[in-house]
């Protein structure tokens, strides 16, 4: 089942700018040059979008001399989208079975 921090993680990547940030981040570690260059984002919309982030837990930083670079974890996707399996295999089962409550 999901939980309120589940929920409050879908929030923060329902946003369409932070989600193509997501993917962007799947593929490499970028800095925010980069990720500007990649979303035709301005940086303080950029800079914004990645505090959330961060703050949510989805990506973590690498300082590089003047740069920082930006790097996803993993895990913290990969937990949700096995929530989401778990989710799918349940609504399968109930489909197959035809469970449905009875109405008084």
């Amino acid at each position: 089942m999901l939980t309120s921090v589940d929920a409050d993680l879908l929030r923060v990547l329902a946003d369409p700018l932070r989600l193509q940030i997501v993917t962007l981040l799947a593929r490499e570690t970028l800095c925010s040059t980069h990720l500007i260059e990649e979303t035709g984002a301005r940086q303080t919309n950029l800079s914004n979008h990645l505090k959330v982030l961060r703050e949510a837990g989805v990506v973590e930083t690498e300082p590089c001399g003047r740069f920082t670079y930006y790097r996803l974890k993993p895990d913290v996707i990969a937990s949700l989208a096995g929530q989401f399996a778990d989710l799918a295999q349940t609504a399968h089962v109930t489909a197959e079975n035809n469970v449905k409550r009875s109405c008084p």
